[in-house]
């Protein structure tokens, strides 16, 4: 009597009937470089090229702008480019502390935000200082160059004296005349003052010998200038016009012996 089929297991399930193979599982398989036509790769290499020169002015773009707004803000809106020195040239009249006083530049203000003509004109300001520059000496300096008035007459004013300027502006007081500047005795010195500016008028056309010649120029109203030598001797202007001729005029005659010579009208000379 052959046996059965074992309990449990369906007929044909060992070798009595048809074999089922293994089951089959799917798998994505990554292909090869050589899997991939080089037409193919070329053209993916060119498109990749195409994209990187497309992007490449951006870049460019994108980091020039970074480093500008870097660059801006170091020296714009940081202390790293502050201000730590104020040096002054050219001033003798006046301290370098004036001129540090009159700038009033912040000491660390950003030096490349400086108005470098508003601190000029600031520095312009002071009674001496005729003009003056600045200018940037980086990293951290500002640099003042001044220039002076220069004295041409002296005025006196109670027990001391005003120095003038060639435009008649007051800018030093002294208590004794400096050397070699010619005394003008007037009201109201100032470059607004008519007699200041006749008296200046007639300095600038004097003759060597007359210069040389001359104590003082006493203006008592714009036709009554006379001129004081230093033998004592007057010379009798009148007003500022045809100054060229007086001062022609009374060179020629400093040889005569008067004490008044009268050059007024050139045309007609009187002495006395």
């Amino acid at each position: 009597m052959s046996p059965g089929p074992a309990r449990g297991r369906p007929a044909g399930a060992d070798g009595g009937g048809s074999r089922r193979g293994p089951a089959r599982r799917w798998q994505l398989v990554r292909a090869g470089s050589d899997a991939v036509p080089p037409s193919t790769r070329r053209f993916m290499a060119r498109a990749r090229q195409r994209r990187m020169r497309a992007a490449l002015p951006w870049a460019v773009v994108a980091g020039v702008l970074v480093l500008a707004g870097l660059v801006a803000w170091a020296m714009l809106g940081s202390g790293l480019f502050g201000v730590r020195e104020v040096r002054v040239e050219g001033a003798r009249l006046v301290t370098p502390v004036e001129v540090r006083d009159a700038a009033a530049v912040p000491d660390g203000a950003p030096l490349a935000r400086v108005d470098l003509a508003a601190t000029a004109r600031r520095i312009g300001g002071l009674a001496p200082v005729e003009r003056a520059t600045v200018r940037r000496d980086w990293p951290d300096t500002l640099v003042v160059t001044v220039v002076e008035r220069t004295g041409v007459a002296v005025v006196p004013r109670d027990d001391q004296f005003v120095v003038l300027d060639r435009s008649g502006v007051v800018f030093r007081t002294v208590p004794r005349p400096p050397a070699g500047l010619p005394l003008v005795r007037l009201a109201d010195p100032g470059p607004d003052d008519p007699g200041t500016r006749a008296a200046l008028q007639v300095l600038t056309v004097l003759t060597p010998a007359l210069r040389a010649a001359l104590v003082e120029v006493t203006v008592e109203g714009l036709a009554r200038i006379g001129l004081t030598l230093r033998d004592e001797r007057t010379v009798v202007w009148g007003d500022a016009t045809r100054g060229e001729e007086k001062a022609r005029v009374a060179t020629a005659l400093l040889g005569r012996k008067a004490d008044t010579i009268d050059v007024s009208a050139p045309d007609v000379v009187t002495f006395r």
